[in-house]
């Protein structure tokens, strides 16, 4: 059975930079897109960025063009988002998830699979 285990938050000042790491395991991984998500209080689930099995498709919300970039190691069974020049609106908890059957293309802002953790927490403050 897929398993998804993210971390790599912190606390960074606005301009700064963090990479979250979502580890994939249980199952054949090229067969699964990879999706960001970011909880934050009063606002509805946001699918951040996301990527295709085979890596080569990636998608992003609009915030976040130009300063994330997503890519997958997969060596190392890990999906990486490296989010750069962070603004205070950016803060949020993230958790990844996977769509199945996804080899070429990714859904931002749907998934078949949750993580099995809780979320990594980015917090943006000046």
């Amino acid at each position: 059975q897929l398993q998804l285990v993210e971390s790599g938050g912190g606390l960074v000042q606005p301009g700064g930079s963090l990479r979250l790491s979502c580890v994939v395991s249980g199952g054949t991984l090229d067969h699964y897109g990879i999706v960001w998500f970011r909880h934050t209080p009063g606002k509805e689930r946001e699918g951040v960025s996301c990527i295709s099995g085979s890596g080569t498709t990636t998608d992003y919300t609009e915030s976040v063009k130009g300063r994330f970039a997503i890519y997958r190691d997969f060596a190392k069974d890990t999906v990486y988002l490296q989010m750069n020049k962070l603004k205070i609106e950016d803060s949020g908890f993230y958790s990844c998830a996977a769509n199945e059957n996804s080899f070429s293309y990714c859904l931002i802002n749907k998934y078949d699979i949750p993580s099995r953790g809780k979320g990594t927490l980015v917090t943006v403050v000046s």
